[in-house]
């Protein structure tokens, strides 16, 4: 096996040295109320708008494959909205569990 010239293994003390500076300060430095609300808002969003569109995408697909245009659409898409919203609501529990 090689041997690592002096350079490259105090180079690698001194990244490991800075990446447990770095989580140290992650670990003391408090996220801001802002920054919180705006994560879970767009945390909401995404689940609402990914639950209708998967639905969406399978009710296409669906009614193309059954001839059923659009029922199967509209029908996902309800139970997609509904997904959404179910997610939404374990998420909002697990924020509360949080705090």
């Amino acid at each position: 096996m090689k041997k690592q010239p002096e350079e490259i293994r105090r180079l690698d003390e001194k990244i490991a040295g800075l990446k447990a500076k770095e989580e140290r300060f992650r670990r003391e430095k408090r996220e801001s109320e802002v920054s919180h609300a705006a994560k879970a808002g767009f945390r909401v969003g995404t689940e609402l708008l990914s639950g209708v569109l998967v639905g969406a995408a399978i009710g296409y697909v669906l009614d193309g494959v059954c001839g059923t245009k659009p029922w199967l659409l509209v029908l996902f898409m309800l139970f997609g909205g509904a997904a959404g919203v179910v997610n939404v609501y374990r998420f909002a529990k697990s924020e509360e569990r949080k705090r």
